[in-house]
């Protein structure tokens, strides 16, 4: 497994300074590109992509429940679309390579199928190994009204060869006890932590004290979310940016078959990588445009890496008992 140089971890703030370096544009892909949109079919363009080009694939496909962006199909017709695309993302990828593949779960007759359990087999079928299955949490989102709600997706991230690029020191994150030591043996006394930090694991979690707990906290973009835009299914820049850290270089390619408005696109800038996103809804490909435009200004509003989630006190109003409810158990 290849190690790189440990790579800086940005810096935290509700916004970044301004930067003059904006590359251009390009709608194809060249060797001396830093960033490139492609409005196609997605199997289309990778097809005229070259092979082991990319460091990094990252995306969240489309989960087949009928979004404004995907015509719903037959779970079985749909995997085969998926397994034709992922087919040719396999050969895009370099023998270092990741594919990070975030997956929810497509649902009939309120029956749900985990997708991430569907991708699997398939990746598996191309040789692919995977190396984890990153639960990520949320806690908001639409409520069930016949089973629990929904607030978790998957991340499942596999790696072409065992000679994988993956640079852990760039993710640590505070250890909860800094201060432990050995507790026998020739180091007893000494710090028995790395003080890097300790390992995200495999487990994201929203919890407001993240970074002093030591687990990641990714909310999911809805409602008031700074990142949202007029996309149904906005995954977090954030959540793109520790696979970005982990799993590339500067300079490195990440590519994103499924780009949305961008949110890839603009993890992988923020870090210096290069970035090719393919989208085939020209909207989506304006906004982000936009959003990069943005980010260069100024502009953007990203929520930083790290930062915890807002904990209401109880104080405020929304957080408090209506006093319907109160009066209804006659506890007024």
């Amino acid at each position: 497994m290849k190690k790189p140089p440990p790579l800086n971890k940005p810096a935290s703030g509700s916004s970044h300074a301004m930067r003059l370096d904006a590359p251009i544009i390009s709608e194809g892909f060249t060797p001396d590109s830093r960033l490139v949109i492609v409005a196609a079919d997605t199997l289309e363009a990778c097809r005229k992509l070259p092979a082991e080009s990319f460091q990094l694939i990252i995306t969240s496909p489309p989960y087949n429940i009928g979004k404004v962006y995907e015509k719903r199909m037959r779970l079985e017709e749909y995997l085969a679309w998926q397994r034709t695309i992922i087919e040719q993302l396999v050969d895009l990828l370099t023998p270092s390579g990741s594919i990070c593949w975030q997956a929810g779960n497509y649902v009939e007759d309120g029956e749900v199928f985990p997708l991430d359990t569907y991708f699997y087999p398939i990746f598996k079928s191309f040789g692919l190994r995977l190396r984890n299955r990153v639960i990520w949490h949320f806690g908001h989102g639409l409520h069930a009204s016949r089973r629990f709600s929904g607030r978790y997706e998957t991340l499942s991230w596999f790696t072409k060869t065992d000679d994988y690029l993956f640079n852990l020191d760039a993710v640590r994150v505070p250890a909860k006890y800094p201060g432990k030591t050995f507790y026998k043996g020739a180091k007893r006394g000494l710090p028995s932590g790395n003080p890097l930090g300790k390992n995200p694991t495999d487990f994201w979690e929203l919890l407001a004290d993240e970074w002093e707990g030591g687990v990641w906290d990714i909310p999911n973009v809805k409602s008031n979310h700074c990142e949202k835009t007029i996309h149904p299914c906005q995954f977090p820049v954030e959540l793109v940016e520790r696979c970005v850290l982990a799993m590339t270089r500067k300079d490195d390619w990440v590519l994103d078959p499924f780009a949305g408005v961008g949110s890839t696109l603009i993890a992988a800038l923020k870090h210096d990588r290069r970035t090719l996103g393919i989208d085939r809804d020209v909207e989506y490909c304006r906004i982000a445009k936009k959003r990069i435009a943005d980010f260069y200004s100024g502009k953007l509003k990203l929520r930083p890496l790290g930062q915890p989630v807002h904990q209401p006190t109880g104080r405020e109003k929304v957080s408090q008992i209506p006093i319907q409810w109160l009066e209804s158990k006659g506890e007024t």
